[in-house]
C-alpha cells in the first residue's frame, strides 16, 4: 500500500528525470555549427536524450555542454591564386576573406565508455594498436584496405559494435603503401568508437591508416628522406565533415596536407630554375626542453602561354554518384576546367559507369567544341562504378593525344567518389592497367574526389601519387569553379618539378634526435634518394611545400654563445619537366633556438606549427601508443589555447576560424585525461 510519503516522492522522482531529459535535449542542440542542417541538430539532439537515458539507467549523470558559436564563413580556398601583381607570387593556400566570429572556449567532453577489444599491430620501431572500428569490415585485396561491412551490435550500455579486422599488410619499400585497413562510419548518429556522443562519421568511408613516424636517435640515423607534397585533400574533408557536425576520422589526417593547406607568405626564389629554401627553429610550443624546425621550399612563378596542354577529362557516372550534389559539383569542375583552356589547348571527354559510356566520349577536340560542351551538361548517375575502364580508355586517348602534339602537356583528371566496384577495385592493380610507360613527358593523373558518404579516399590519394599527379577535394559547386578558374588552372596545369624530393641530414653534434611530423606515405629510403621515380611529387608553378620536425637538440649548443646554429643540411632532387633533366639543389637547417614559440615574429609561422601538432597528435588516436589519451587531451587543448592567442593577428583570416572550428570539433572526439587514483575525494 502506497502512503502518501511515498506517493510524493514517486511524483518528485519523475519530475527530476523529465528535467534531466530536458537538460541533455537543449545541450544536444548547441552544436556551434553554423552550416548545420536542422536534420543534424535534430537528430544530435535525440544523441543526447538517449545517452542522457542510458546514463539514468546506469546511475551516471551527464554534465551540460556548452559549445562555440560561428557566424557565416567565407572559406574562400583557393589552390593556386593568381600572383598579384608586382609582387611574389603566392603559393596554393587560403586566400585572406572573411573575419571569424568571436570563439569561446572549448566545451568539456564526455568521459568515454570502455573500449571494447583491440588488434595490436607491430609496425617497425613503435607498436600501434588499432582502433576500435564500429562497423564489420573484410579485406578486398592484397594491399588493399577493408571495406565498410554493417555495423555491429550495440551493447547493453550503449557500446560500439564489434571490431573488423584489419587490412593486409602492403607491400615495404617506396614503390609500395604502408600496411593500411578500412575506417568506416556509422549511418546514423552514436556514440562513436571512443564512447564519446555526438555525430558519428560518415558512413562507408575508407581511408588507410598510416602509423606516425617514430623519434630516431641521429647516432642509430640522421637522414630523413621524402617526397614532397602538395596535396590538401585530407583537411578539406575534414573541415567538410566538421561543417555537417560529423566527428573528423583519425584515419582520415594527413598532417602534411593540413599543413599545405595554408599560405606561409614565403619569399620566392632570386633564380627562376630553382626553389627557395626558407629554415627556422625555436622552442617547441609543447615541451620548452624541444624544439620544432620548419623547412619549406617554395617553387617559382611560371608563366608560360606558349606551352600547349591536352586535357582528359574522365567522369564517373555511376549511381553512387547521385548522392548530394556530387555530379553538379563534377560538372562544374568539368566545365570550368574546359572554359579556362585557351584555343591552342585539346581536351578529351570519356564518361563511365559498369563499362565507358561510349556514346558520350568526345576526343581531341577544341575546348570551345560543341560536343565538349554538349557531353559535360549530359553527366548524369546511374549503374555500378568501373573505374578502371575509364582510366583505361582515359590512358589510351591521352597516349594518342600526347603522340600527335608531344610539345604539350598532358593531364588526365578523374573526379569520381572513388567507389570503384567493377574489376579492378585497387589503386595499383587499376594503375597496372592503365600505365604510362614514357619517361618522357609524363600523363599525370589528377584525381577530384567529391561526396562525403560512401567515399574512397585511399583510392583517390593512391592514385594520384603513383600516377604523377596531385588530389583534390570539392565539397561544393562555388569551390569547383573557383579551383579551376582560368589564372588557377594555368598555374596547376604548369609543374615547375617533376619526382621532387628532399633529404634532411641532422648534425649529431647539434641534434640528438629528430622525428618527422606528418609525411608517413611519403617518407623512402635514402637509397631511393639518387633515383627518379614518379610516385615522387609533381610541383606545380608557384606550389610552397612545408615541413615539420620535432628535435631533442644536445647539451653542446647550451654551452654556447650564438643564438642561431646549424643544424643540419637539406638536398633537393628533381626531374626540369620540358627538358627531363635532373636537378639538385643545396641549403642549410639553421634558426634562432634560444626563441620561445611566444617569442616567434611571425604568425603565420606559429599558425603552421598549431596545425601541424594537432593534425599530428589527433591522428595517434585512438591508440595510446603515443603518451596515452590523456596526454594527447592535454596537448590538444594546449594547441586551442594557443591558437586563440593569434585571435589579434590573424582573426582577419577565413582560415584562421576555419581551422579554429576545425580544432574544437575534433576536441570532442579526444576523451578526457583519466582521473588519478586518490583525486576523488574520498577516503579509501
Amino acid at each position: 500500500m502506497f502512503t502518501k510519503k511515498s506517493i510524493l516522492a514517486l511524483l518528485m522522482a519523475g519530475l527530476l528525470s523529465v528535467t534531466l531529459v530536458a537538460c541533455g535535449s537543449n545541450a544536444g542542440e548547441s552544436t556551434g555549427y553554423d552550416e548545420a542542417s536542422p536534420e543534424t541538430a535534430e537528430v544530435a539532439a535525440e544523441t543526447v536524450d538517449s545517452a542522457q537515458a542510458s546514463a539514468q539507467a546506469s546511475g551516471l549523470s551527464l554534465r551540460e555542454e556548452g559549445g562555440s558559436a560561428y557566424g557565416e564563413q567565407a572559406s574562400s580556398f583557393s589552390p593556386t591564386p593568381a600572383p598579384p601583381a608586382d609582387s611574389a607570387p603566392q603559393s596554393p593556400s587560403y586566400a585572406a576573406s572573411a573575419a571569424p566570429a568571436a570563439a569561446s572556449a572549448p566545451a568539456p567532453t564526455a568521459a568515454p565508455e570502455a573500449m571494447g577489444a583491440v588488434v595490436p599491430v607491430e609496425v617497425e620501431k613503435e607498436v600501434v594498436v588499432e582502433k576500435e572500428v564500429v562497423v564489420e569490415a573484410q579485406a578486398e585485396a592484397t594491399g588493399q584496405a577493408s571495406a565498410a561491412g554493417p555495423q555491429g551490435p550495440a551493447g547493453s550500455q550503449g557500446s560500439a559494435g564489434r571490431a573488423g579486422p584489419a587490412g593486409p599488410q602492403g607491400s615495404a619499400g617506396p614503390a609500395g603503401p604502408a600496411g593500411h585497413r578500412g575506417t568506416a562510419a556509422t549511418p546514423a548518429p552514436q556514440a562513436n568508437s571512443l564512447g564519446n556522443s555526438g555525430q558519428s562519421q560518415p558512413a562507408a568511408t575508407t581511408f588507410q591508416d598510416n602509423p606516425r613516424r617514430p623519434t630516431v636517435s641521429t647516432y642509430e640515423d640522421a637522414v630523413s628522406t621524402f617526397s614532397l607534397d602538395t596535396d590538401r585533400t585530407s583537411y578539406r574533408l575534414a573541415l567538410n565533415w566538421a561543417r555537417q557536425g560529423y566527428d573528423v576520422e583519425p584515419d582520415s589526417v594527413r598532417a602534411e596536407e593540413w599543413i599545405n593547406s595554408f599560405y606561409y607568405d614565403y619569399a620566392g626564389p632570386s633564380d627562376d630554375g630553382e626553389f627557395a629554401i626558407h629554415t627556422d627553429v625555436f622552442r617547441h610550443p609543447l615541451d620548452n626542453g624541444k624544439h620544432l624546425a620548419r623547412v619549406a621550399f617554395q617553387a617559382p612563378y611560371v608563366s608560360d602561354d606558349s606551352v600547349p596542354l591536352n586535357v582528359t577529362l574522365v567522369l564517373d557516372a555511376s549511381g553512387s554518384m547521385a548522392e548530394g550534389n556530387r555530379v553538379d559539383i563534377a560538372r562544374a569542375a568539368a566545365d570550368a576546367i574546359r572554359q579556362s583552356l585557351r584555343p591552342q589547348d585539346r581536351i578529351t571527354v570519356v564518361h563511365f559507369s559498369e563499362d565507358v559510356i561510349s556514346g558520350l566520349t568526345v576526343s581531341h577536340s577544341r575546348p570551345d567544341d560543341r560536343d565538349v560542351r554538349n557531353s559535360i551538361n549530359r553527366l548524369r548517375p546511374g549503374g555500378a562504378t568501373n573505374v578502371q575502364a575509364g582510366l583505361n580508355l582515359g590512358v589510351e586517348l591521352a597516349e594518342e593525344a600526347r603522340w600527335s602534339r608531344p610539345d604539350a602537356v598532358n593531364y588526365i583528371i578523374l573526379m569520381s567518389d572513388g567507389v570503384a566496384n567493377v574489376d579492378a577495385t585497387s589503386p595499383f592493380a587499376i594503375l597496372e592497367t592503365a600505365a604510362d610507360h614514357s619517361d618522357r613527358n609524363p600523363l599525370r593523373l589528377i584525381t577530384i574526389g567529391v561526396g562525403i558518404e560512401n567515399y574512397n579516399d585511399l583510392l583517390l590519394e593512391q592514385l594520384a601519387q603513383y600516377g604523377n599527379g596531385w588530389y583534390r577535394y570539392l565539397d561544393n559547386v562555388h569551390q569547383a569553379q573557383e579551383t579551376f578558374s582560368r589564372e588557377n588552372w594555368l598555374n596547376l596545369a604548369l609543374p615547375f618539378a617533376d619526382q621532387t624530393r628532399a633529404q634532411v641530414t641532422w648534425d649529431p653534434a647539434m641534434v640528438s634526435s629528430w622525428r618527422i611530423v606528418g609525411y608517413e606515405n611519403r617518407v623512402t629510403s635514402a637509397e631511393s634518394f639518387t633515383q627518379n621515380r614518379k610516385e615522387f611529387a609533381e610541383i606545380p608553378s608557384g606550389a610552397a611545400t612545408t615541413v615539420f620536425y620535432e628535435l631533442q637538440l644536445t647539451g653542446q649548443l647550451e654551452s654556447r654563445n650564438a643564438n642561431t646554429a646549424r643544424l643540419g643540411d637539406v638536398e633537393l632532387r628533381w626531374v626540369e619537366p620540358r627538358t627531363g633533366a635532373s636537378r639538385e639543389q643545396y641549403g642549410a637547417v639553421s634558426g634562432h633556438w634560444r626563441q620561445s614559440f611566444d617569442a616567434v615574429g611571425d604568425p603565420l609561422l606559429q599558425l603552421g606549427a598549431l596545425v601541424a601538432l594537432s593534425a599530428d597528435r589527433y591522428s595517434s588516436l585512438p591508440h595510446s601508443a603515443y603518451a596515452g589519451y590523456g596526454n594527447v587531451n592535454w596537448e590538444m587543448q594546449e594547441l586551442l589555447r594557443r591558437l586563440y592567442n593569434l585571435q589579434d593577428s590573424l582573426g582577419n583570416l577565413a582560415a584562421y576560424s576555419d581551422f579554429m572550428l576545425l580544432l574544437e570539433t575534433m576536441m570532442r572526439y579526444v576523451p578526457p585525461a583519466p582521473q588519478a587514483s586518490g583525486d576523488s575525494g574520498y577516503s579509501p
